[in-house]
């Protein structure tokens, strides 16, 4: 086999429907319910609590909703495709799975070690935050406070706070790697149960807060475009520019596709849990934007904790702490989902060769991928013990839009290449969904082209250094599959 016949050799759709059905790596534990819990778990967190408020402040006022449904237009595009995908190929391993089924190794290896990466930072970067509110919490109820060294990373920007190491926020990623490796269906209805928590909690601030809305807090609905040091913002400008962070909070699904082969029936539930858990949280999403630009001027959510400012300006106290409660709660169940995530592509990459099988060995009495949970659990435990928050956050966004694109591009590749496959989910109108999955996270990435002040602008987008940080990471995956994955690969001995 030549070398450039090497990099594109796939799987067979058939191979992999005969291979799930004939696998026991995993137990088959999870329904719907808890698929759905995922799901909504991992999709569900800051964008309510944070995002919504800052966004609204600092880009586009009241039309935040409006950025919520431009994002959230470009990542149903990209849910329909792993719907149609999940239903057709029920294979741990998520997008790197479907990589391998259509375009072969060598995307395969990219988009798994791109997720792996990017997984991984997530549950780090979101236990900081759970961290700061935890200990807000234990402030408030108790008074008590963590010695300055354990209360956060060091910061070389600011020294003088003392801080050596998030003790908390390393302590929750080692105990939910710890649940993940003892049983899949304690972490699981564990989550469910933090999820349920989390939707009540989005529902008391959607519930009491529409109570306090002042529709004179609504005008104007975009407030007039603003340039500053040549930058727009507010207008349609801010609206597009808001649309690109706030994609950070309507991707996630994806996490429950790679439980594929724990799932009790995936070729049905794994498509309606992925449409699911995106529906529900767009509605939540949408209600607390309309909400909260309602409760307070847009101008007053500028700061960390948006929803607290807005019910503390109307002195609604006893509704903040429940809030923080449903906050710490809902960004446990981000961490969870992501951690599993994580955890199975490694071992679907492990499995397949592409790294050491010695990561892909189950755990013999609990059945799950015991190796690589818990070394994502020590990895985690030390970037969030021992890193601020800061640029580490700009880099979880960048491989899930690249994500997006190959699938949206891999299952528009795979209806004309073999058309005739049964599938149990069948993607609508997808010569128009498709190219636009692709196109919403390729200007998500750059960002959104635009014509203001008499010039030429992209609006939004990552930084260059986020780029450049991500193009540094494939590289180095690239070395890794060159050296060793292309001549271990169980394609490669077959």
């Amino acid at each position: 086999m030549g070398f450039l016949a090497k990099l594109v050799r796939h799987k067979s759709i058939e191979q992999l429907q005969s291979e799930a059905g004939s696998r026991g790596d995993f137990r088959r534990v999870l329904g719907l319910w808890q698929l759905t819990a995922i799901g909504v778990g991992a999709i569900i967190g800051v964008g309510v609590f944070v995002l919504a408020g800052q966004q609204a402040a600092a880009n586009a006022g009241p039309a935040v909703v409006l950025s919520f449904i431009i994002a959230g237009l470009g990542s149903a595009c990209a849910a329909l495709a792993y719907a149609e995908f999940a239903g057709m190929i029920p294979v741990t391993g998520s997008a790197y799975t479907y990589g391998y089924a259509v375009l072969g190794e060598l995307f395969a290896w990219i988009i798994g070690w791109d997720l792996l990466i990017e997984y991984a930072l997530i549950v780090g970067v979101v236990a900081i935050g759970w961290s700061g509110y935890v200990q807000a919490l234990i402030e408030q109820i108790f008074g008590v406070h963590l010695p300055a060294w354990a209360q956060g990373a060091y910061d070389p920007h600011h020294p003088e706070n003392g801080h050596v190491f998030n003790v908390i926020a390393a302590a929750i990623t080692l105990l939910i790697a710890w649940m993940l490796t003892v049983k899949t269906e304690w972490g699981a209805r564990a989550n469910t149960a933090i999820v349920t928590i989390k939707v009540i909690g989005v529902a008391l601030v959607i519930g009491v807060g529409a109570f306090y809305v002042n529709t004179a807090n609504w005008h104007p609905f975009i407030p007039p475009a603003v340039i500053k040091d040549g930058v727009s913002t507010f207008g349609w400008g801010g609206v597009l520019a808001a649309s690109s962070v706030v994609f950070f909070a309507v991707f996630g699904y994806d996490t429950l596709t790679t439980a594929a082969e724990e799932s009790k029936d995936p070729q049905r539930d794994l498509p309606r849990a992925v449409l699911l858990s995106l529906a529900v949280s767009m509605a939540l999403y949408l209600a607390v934007s309309l909400v909260l630009t309602g409760m307070v001027p847009y101008t007053e959510l500028a700061g960390a904790a948006p929803v607290d400012a807005a019910f503390k300006a109307l002195g609604l106290h006893w509704v903040r702490a429940i809030i923080s409660i449903a906050a710490i709660a809902g960004i446990t169940s981000v961490m969870f989902a992501f951690m599993l995530g994580a955890a199975r592509i490694w071992f679907a990459l492990s499995r397949d060769g592409l790294l050491p099988k010695w990561f892909a060995q189950v755990h013999p009495k609990y059945g799950t991928p015991a190796r690589p949970t818990m070394i994502l659990g020590v990895f985690t435990a030390l970037v969030a013990g021992f890193l601020p928050i800061g640029e580490v956050a700009e880099l979880v966004n960048i491989g899930t839009l690249a994500a997006f694109i190959i699938i949206c591009g891999s299952v528009l590749i795979l209806r004309v290449r073999q058309p005739n496959v049964e599938r149990r989910f069948r993607t609508p109108m997808l010569w128009l969904v498709a190219p636009a999955g692709m196109l919403f996270s390729l200007f998500l990435i750059i960002g959104w082209p635009w014509f203001a002040d008499g010039r030429f602008q992209l609006l939004g987008g990552l930084p260059m250094i986020t780029i450049w940080r991500f193009i540094a990471w494939m590289v180095l995956g690239l070395v890794i599959y060159l050296g060793y994955g292309i001549r271990h690969s169980e394609l490669a001995k077959s």
